[in-house]
C-alpha cells in the first residue's frame, strides 16, 4: 500500500512510493499505466478543453491528455483532468465564489494533533476532586446527572480502556498501515475502525468512471478523476447525448414525412410508405441506443465525501466485496445493456483512499480472501462477474484503484480459519492488536465510565439522563462483570445494553431522570438467555424434588457451573462404586467434553492413591446430573468429583446444604476457576447455606447485596480441607483427612496452599 503523502500537497509525488501504490488521474485505468500495454504515459501539459457542446466520442482532432497517440478514445469526454497546474476545466466544472478552479474540492484541514486523542482525553464539563476517595465510584466527579458532562466530537476521543489498541490505531493512521484486532465481541473494534477513518491523513479522493470500449465490449475502460468531477462528466455526456438525440429525432421525423409524402403523392402506395417509415424509425432508435452507450458509468462517487471513506464489509458476499457485473438476459439483437453499464463497484473499490473494515474475517471464503490479498498488494483490482453462469463472467474491466487501509477483526478463533497469506500481509505491512476484556479499576477509569454512560445516552437520543446514584450502580455492575477484583469490564456493548434498558424503563414511567431503582430493575429485565434458563432449571428441580439442600447423602455432591458468560447453575454430581467385570475403570457420563474428561482422569490419580482397597477390582461410575445437550466443559468440577467418589468409596455422607467449585491438581491442590461470583449466586438461589471456592478466587467474589446474608463463602486450598468441611462424622472424617494428607504431602499445617493467582477461563 502507498506511503503517507505530504498533507500540504496531496498530489505530491513521494520518492518512496511503490509503483503500484499511487494512482495517476491522467490514465484511463487510473493506475498511471497505459491500459493496454502497461507503459507509463508522458505528461503533455495542459490540454485544450473542447467544451461540452462538442462530441466527446467523435473529437479526433484534439489530443487526449491521457493518450496523445489516440484522440478518439471513448473516455475522451471534453473534461481534461491533470494533477498539474495547467489543466482547464472551467467550462464543465466552473469556478467557485472565490475564483478557485474547483469549488467542489474540500480545503485541506489540520489533523488536530492525533497524538493527543483517544483515552488520554480527560472527562470535561464537571468539577473533579483533587484526591478522590477510593470508595467513590464516580472517581471524584461532582455531578448530579450525566447531562453535565461534555461528549467528545470525534470517535477516537470516545474510546475507553483500550489504551494499546488506541495507540496502534493512531500510529497506523499516520503511516497508513493495516491492522488486525482480535478480542471478545463488544470491546470496541468497530468503533476504533471508524475512528481510524477520521485520523487518516487528508488525501485527494477520487471518482471512478467506467467507459464503453468500442474495440471490445467485454473489456470496459476505467478512468479516475478528482472527487466531485465524476457527476459533472456524466452529466456532460448525458447533455451531449440528449442534444444528439434531439437532432436525430428531428431528422428522423423529416425523413419519415418525406417518405410518407412520396409514397402517398408520387407512388400512391400508402402501405409501402408506412413500412418504409417504420424501418426508418427503427434505424434511428438503434442509432440513439449507440449514442446512449457512450455515457460513462459513475462507478465510485466521492463527490459528497469530506473525510476518508469507511466501508464495513462484514459478512459481505463476493460481489459486494470485490465488485460484480450484473447478468444481462438480452445479450444480442440490439436489446443488450452495454457491459460498462452493468459493472458494480465492490467495497474494496469504494474504500479507496479510506478504510475497509471486515469483522469476523475468518467467515470470508478462501477465494475472497485470496482476491483480497491481491487488492492489498497491488493497490488495484479488476471487476468481473462473480457467477460463472452469468453473462457478467465474460466481462472484465481494467484495474480499479483499491488503495485502502484494511482493518480486520474477529474473536480468538478468527486466526485459525484465516488464510495464512492474508494474515501475513496484514502483519507484514501493519499491526496485530489484542483487545483487553478488563482494565484496572482506577479513579480515572471510573470517570471515563461515567462519560461512557453519558455517551450512550447522547447516542441513543431518547433516554433520560442518569443520576449520580444510577451511574454508581452501573459501575458496580461493571466491576461484577469483570470477574476480577480491582478491575472493570471492557465489554461495553453488553454494558450499554443495561444502560439502554434502564433508560427505557425510566422513559416508560415518564421519569425526568434514570435513577438507581431503574438500573436495579434493568438488571432483572436484561438477564441473558442463559440466566433465564438457569433460573428456570432451578425452579423445575424444586417442583420435582431433584434438588437436595439438607441432610447428608453418600456419593452425592452439589457442583456449580456457569452457563454462557454470566449465569451460574447448580449441577449435582453422583458417584457409585461397583464390582468390576472387566478390570477396574472410571466411567463418567453426562456429555463430558475433552477438558472435563481430563479432569476426571486427574481426580482418579488421587482416588487410586487414596484408597486402601484394590480398586482394580472395582468400577467407579461418575454421573453429572442434568447437564443437557451442551454437556460439561472445563475442570471446575474436579473437587466435586473427588469428594463424590471418596464419599462413595468410604460410604460417608456429604453435606447437601453445601455446594462447591474448584479445579484440582494430581497432588490435591485446589486451583482457581472462573465465574465464581455467578456460581455463588446460583448456590444461594438453590437454597444452599455454604459454598466452597478456591482460596485464590476469594479476591474475585463480588456477589449482589441480596445474597451476602443468604450464603457463607468458604475458601480452601487443598482437597483435605474440602473433605473436612463436606463429610459427615468426626471420627471417620478425621481418619480420611489424615490419610489423604499423608498421601498427597501437599497440605501445610496451617492449611494454606498457594495456587495460581489468576482464574482460568471455564
Amino acid at each position: 500500500m502507498s506511503n503517507e503523502k505530504d498533507t500540504n500537497d496531496p498530489t505530491a509525488d513521494d520518492p518512496d512510493e511503490p509503483p503500484h501504490g499511487g494512482v495517476d488521474d491522467s490514465s484511463p485505468a487510473g493506475n498511471g499505466k497505459d491500459a493496454t500495454h502497461g507503459d507509463p504515459e508522458p505528461d503533455d501539459g495542459p490540454a485544450n478543453d473542447p467544451g461540452v457542446d462538442e462530441d466527446p466520442a467523435a473529437d479526433s482532432g484534439e489530443e487526449s491528455a491521457a493518450d496523445p497517440d489516440d484522440g478518439d478514445k471513448p473516455w475522451d469526454d471534453g473534461v481534461i483532468v491533470d494533477d498539474g497546474d495547467g489543466f482547464d476545466e472551467t467550462e464543465v466544472v466552473g469556478e467557485g465564489p472565490d475564483g478557485s478552479r474547483n469549488a467542489n474540492t474540500p480545503e485541506p484541514t489540520d489533523d488536530g494533533g492525533i497524538d493527543e486523542l483517544g483515552s488520554t482525553v480527560e472527562v470535561e464539563g464537571a468539577e473533579i476532586e483533587e484526591d478522590p476517595d477510593e470508595d467513590d465510584l464516580l472517581g471524584g466527579l461532582k455531578i448530579d446527572t450525566t447531562a453535565e458532562l461534555e461528549i467528545p466530537d470525534r470517535l477516537v476521543d470516545q474510546v475507553i480502556g483500550q489504551e494499546h489498541a488506541r495507540d496502534v490505531i493512531i500510529k497506523a493512521a499516520k503511516q497508513r498501515r493495516h491492522v488486525m484486532m482480535i478480542g471478545s465481541p463488544g470491546t470496541g473494534k468497530s468503533m476504533l475502525a471508524k475512528a481510524m477513518s477520521e485520523l487518516l491523513p487528508k488525501e485527494e479522493l477520487q471518482d471512478v468512471l467506467v467507459y464503453h470500449n468500442p474495440d471490445d465490449g467485454n473489456k470496459p475502460k476505467v478512468r479516475t478523476v478528482p472527487a466531485g468531477k465524476g457527476d459533472q462528466i456524466v452529466e456532460a455526456h448525458r447533455e451531449e447525448a440528449r442534444k444528439r438525440n434531439q437532432m436525430r429525432s428531428l431528422l428522423m421525423w423529416i425523413i419519415i414525412a418525406v417518405v410518407l409524402g412520396y409514397a402517398l403523392i408520387i407512388v400512391g402506395q400508402i402501405l409501402v410508405g408506412i413500412i418504409a417509415a417504420g424501418v426508418v424509425y427503427l434505424v434511428f432508435r438503434y442509432l440513439n441506443r449507440g449514442s446512449d452507450a457512450m455515457i460513462p458509468n459513475l462507478l465510485v462517487n466521492n463527490g459528497d465525501t469530506k473525510t476518508a471513506p469507511f466501508r464495513d464489509a462484514t459478512g459481505a458476499h463476493a460481489g459486494a466485496l470485490l465488485g460484480d457485473v450484473r447478468h444481462d438476459p438480452f445479450q444480442s439483437g440490439g436489446m443488450e445493456t452495454p457491459s460498462h453499464d452493468r459493472v458494480e463497484a465492490g467495497a474494496i473499490h469504494k474504500a479507496n483512499k479510506g478504510v475497509l473494515f471486515i469483522d469476523e474475517i475468518n467467515t470470508l471464503d478462501i477465494r475472497s480472501q485470496q482476491h483480497l490479498m491481491t487488492a492489498i498488494q497491488e493497490g488495484e483490482f479488476s471487476i468481473t462477474g462473480q457467477s460463472e453462469r452469468s453473462s457478467g463472467a465474460m466481462v472484465q474491466t481494467e484495474p480499479v484503484p483499491t488503495d485502502f487501509v484494511m482493518i480486520a477483526a474477529g474473536n480468538l478463533d478468527a486466526m485459525e480459519n484465516m488464510h495464512p497469506a492474508l494474515r501475513s500481509r496484514i502483519k507484514g505491512y501493519g499491526y496485530e492488536v489484542y483487545m483487553e476484556d478488563t482494565i484496572e479499576d482506577t479513579p480515572e477509569m471510573r470517570r471515563k465510565y461515567v462519560r461512557f454512560i453519558a455517551q450512550e445516552v447522547a447516542k441513543d437520543g431518547r433516554l433520560p439522563e442518569f443520576t449520580a446514584e444510577a451511574v454508581e450502580e452501573v459501575i458496580l455492575e461493571a466491576k461484577r462483570r469483570s470477574g476480577r477484583k480491582g478491575h472493570l469490564t471492557l465489554l461495553f456493548r453488553n454494558l450499554g445494553g443495561l444502560v439502554r434498558v434502564a433508560g427505557d424503563i425510566a422513559r416508560g414511567e415518564d421519569a425526568e431522570h434514570t435513577t438507581r431503582d431503574h438500573v436495579l430493575q434493568a438488571k432483572g429485565r436484561s438477564r441473558s438467555i442463559e440466566q433465564q434458563l438457569a433460573d428456570d432449571y432451578i425452579e423445575r428441580r424444586k417442583d420435582y424434588e431433584l434438588q437436595v439442600s439438607d441432610g447428608y447423602v453418600a456419593g452425592r455432591v452439589n457442583g456449580l457451573a456457569v452457563m454462557g458468560e454470566d449465569s451460574g447453575i447448580m449441577l449435582p454430581v453422583m458417584a457409585e462404586v461397583t464390582p468390576t467385570q472387566s478390570g477396574g475403570q472410571v466411567i463418567a457420563t453426562g456429555q463430558l467434553k475433552e477438558m472435563a474428561e481430563e479432569s476426571v482422569q486427574n481426580v482418579s490419580a488421587i482416588i487410586k492413591k487414596f484408597s486402601d482397597e484394590n480398586i482394580s477390582e472395582k468400577d467407579i461410575h461418575i454421573q453429572f446430573i442434568q447437564t443437557g445437550q451442551q454437556g460439561v466443559d472445563g475442570d471446575s468440577a474436579s473437587i466435586t468429583v473427588a469428594t463424590a467418589v471418596i464419599s462413595a468409596l468410604e460410604n460417608v455422607g456429604v453435606d447437601q446444604s453445601l455446594a462447591m467449585t474448584g479445579s484440582l491438581s494430581v497432588r490435591g491442590d485446589v486451583l482457581p476457576v472462573g465465574g465464581v461470583t455467578h456460581k455463588i449466586e446460583a448456590a444461594a438461589k438453590a437454597g444452599c447455606d455454604r459454598v466452597i471456592i478456591p482460596a485464590a478466587n476469594e479476591q474475585d467474589v463480588m456477589i449482589e447485596d441480596e445474597y451476602e446474608e443468604m450464603i457463607e463463602v468458604i475458601p480452601v486450598s487443598h482437597i483435605s480441607e474440602v473433605l473436612d468441611i463436606a463429610l459427615e462424622g468426626e471420627a471417620e472424617k478425621d481418619s480420611l483427612v489424615s490419610r489423604l494428607k499423608s498421601i498427597t504431602g501437599s497440605a501445610l499445617k496451617d492449611g494454606n496452599v498457594s495456587g495460581p493467582s489468576n482464574p482460568s477461563p471455564q
